[in-house]
């Protein structure tokens, strides 16, 4: 009998600390509740992959969000915050509660960041870039896009794999790792062949990657949007009557000096795949990722017979057109002699 009432004393006691641990808890969660942030502004933060809770709570203190810290400390046991914080971009709106900021973080319902891919020359140097903006690193980047499998799997190359990529800006998520960041640039990519440019594609009878490849020279030849078309259409015509294309971008490449404003005879000689004074046909992949303007300008080139042009000596950023060689030598003979009424020799 004894041991039956020692038994229904612990157990009242028992229950009588569980209340009291559960009111303890609803009072903290109502204050939590309406605890607010100290920030005054928006904050963002950038949590990385595989971060603590001790480091989570060092980069609240930094921002200076959480000014109660053993309240916040309380209610993240209690939600398990403590144990798995999410990484990711988290824009922190002023005065947000703390249940509200801690229910962000345990879920991991980050925030995506704009990403803007834009001209770049080499594949390199768009890992580089790309790597500025998000958590992975720049050699992750070139590791996944180089490897076989990846080039396999895409029916790409090492030299043309920066054709899956095309410029425009982007919602991502920062902490998206290489793999699903490729992915969802060759998804975007694949949007932006839409029916009626394959139509166009097939009509040239090139594939996405040659297409890239020969907008990537039209887009370094000139700044000049009206332009494109025509350029475009003096390589197409070049290609067809298997005609080195002779484009002096393609020797910048090889030559690897992309201020040069003068191709002499000595880069000419440069031995490259991508010398195409050299080289018939389009060099192995592009020279720079393009503008959407200038793979639009290849699809939709204008009908001419043009197989020359020369830049037009006013400086104007334009270009003389030419159908035979003897007009072509006229137009150059001008714009040699403004470079060197210039004194403009390399």
């Amino acid at each position: 009998m004894k041991k039956k009432k020692h038994t229904l004393k612990h157990l009242t006691a028992l229950t009588v600390s569980l209340a009291v641990i559960l009111l303890a808890l609803l009072i903290a969660g109502i204050k939590v509740g309406t605890k607010s942030t100290a920030n005054s502004e928006e904050v963002q933060l950038y949590l990385p992959t595989g971060i603590t809770y001790s480091a989570l709570t060092d980069t609240l203190k930094a921002h200076n969000v959480v000014n109660r810290p053993r309240l916040f400390a309380v209610y993240s046991h209690v939600r398990g915050l403590d144990k798995d914080p999410k990484s990711g971009h988290y824009i922190l709106k002023p005065h947000t509660t703390y249940i509200r900021l801690i229910q962000r973080l345990y879920t991991g319902n980050q925030d995506p960041i704009r990403i803007t891919i834009n001209k770049q020359r080499t594949l390199r140097n768009l890992c580089d870039y790309v790597a500025t903006k998000m958590e992975f690193t720049s050699d992750s980047l070139f590791r996944l896009l180089t490897s076989e499998e990846f080039l396999s799997e895409h029916n790409l190359t090492s030299k043309n794999v920066i054709s899956l990529f095309t410029q425009n800006t982007y919602e991502v998520y920062w902490n998206m790792s290489p793999r699903r960041f490729a992915e969802r640039m060759a998804m975007e990519t694949d949007a932006f062949w839409t029916k009626e440019r394959e139509k166009k594609r097939e009509a040239l009878n090139l594939s996405r990657a040659e297409v890239v490849t020969l907008a990537s020279i039209v887009d370094e030849e000139t700044l000049k949007n009206d332009e494109k078309p025509t350029i475009a259409s003096v390589y197409l015509n070049r290609l067809r009557k298997g005609i080195k294309l002779e484009a002096d971008p393609t020797v910048k490449y090889a030559v690897g000096d992309f201020t040069l404003r003068r191709i002499t005879g000595v880069h000419l000689k440069v031995e490259s795949p991508y010398n195409t004074y050299r080289r018939k046909g389009l060099p192995p992949g592009p020279i720079c990722l393009p503008g959407v303007e200038s793979i639009d300008a290849v699809l939709d080139n204008k009908k001419t017979n043009y197989l020359y042009f020369c830049a037009k000596e006013d400086f104007s950023g334009y270009h003389n057109f030419a159908t035979s060689l003897s007009q072509h030598y006229d137009n150059a003979k001008r714009f040699h002699k403004a470079l060197n009424d210039r004194k403009i020799y390399k």
